[in-house]
């Protein structure tokens, strides 16, 4: 008996398994959630300060969820890898960098602030070496350069060394006295010595957190310097006033007593 041949259908030819492209496949797989990871736990902290960096993060990730769900072929899961990987990256770039700037105009704020609560506290509570620092944060809050605080032991004269925002040198010395002490022509005469000629000054202060006596003012009047006493210095700290370099007449000839005025 013959037994009628059943015909074969015709099978699907499998395709051919590619080690190489899986391997790079799941490579970049490994590195996009090594730097979600990472662009994650950099938005807790961002959190806090740019909450509209969070919705940027979000709506990236969104996206990089939904290309990964299209990427169908083995050529379109190659290139929604590396576009999700460039993304990344550069959002972590950018979310770094926001991050930076913030905490740099933070320390800056901080410094203002505390540059006014400084100076505007009972000045005998201040150390020499904290009224110093403190006049030395005025300087930076309004925009002098360079600011350097050199008091101490043979410091001829300058405690506190800046280049104010037009780039003259103004050369400071601070003096701490009690409201009963005030400065007097001596100091006066001592700073004048080396302000000018030592310190090379386009601009010498003397700051005080009192007074000055009249010779002392006379004195500061025929030199070119500018006296500072606690209640111009309050100005200065609340905004009230100019900063010490900002009100300059001009220069004398040397044969009379040149026309500046106490600040």
């Amino acid at each position: 008996m013959t037994v009628p041949e059943r015909p074969v259908r015709g099978g699907r030819p499998g395709r051919r398994f590619d080690l190489r492209a899986t391997t790079v496949t799941f490579a970049l797989a490994a590195v996009a959630l090594v730097l979600l990871g990472w662009v994650v736990r950099m938005a807790f902290d961002v959190a806090q300060r740019r909450p509209a960096w969070v919705f940027v993060l979000v709506l990236g990730a969104v996206t990089a969820a939904l290309l990964r769900r299209r990427a169908r072929s083995r050529s379109f899961a190659a290139r929604a890898a590396v576009r999700t990987t460039d993304a990344l990256a550069a959002a972590t770039a950018t979310v770094l960098d926001e991050l930076e700037r913030g905490r740099a105009e933070g320390v800056e704020r901080a410094c203002a602030e505390e540059a006014t609560v400084v100076v505007r506290a009972e000045h005998e509570g201040l150390s020499p070496d904290e009224f110093e620092e403190a006049i030395a944060d005025l300087c930076r809050r309004d925009g002098c350069t360079e600011v350097e605080v050199v008091g101490g032991a043979g410091d001829l004269g300058a405690d506190v060394l800046a280049v104010a925002p037009d780039g003259r040198r103004v050369v400071i010395q601070c003096k701490r006295y009690a409201d009963d002490n005030k400065v007097g022509s001596q100091d006066l005469q001592r700073f004048g010595g080396t302000c000018f000629t030592v310190h090379g000054a386009d601009v010498a202060v003397l700051v005080t957190s009192s007074d000055f006596t009249a010779p002392a003012a006379d004195y500061a009047e025929w030199c070119g310097i500018v006296c500072v006493n606690e209640e111009r210095l309050r100005d200065w700290c609340e905004g009230g006033g100019p900063a010490p370099w900002e009100r300059l007449p001009p220069k004398g000839n040397g044969t009379e007593p040149s026309e500046r005025a106490l600040w």
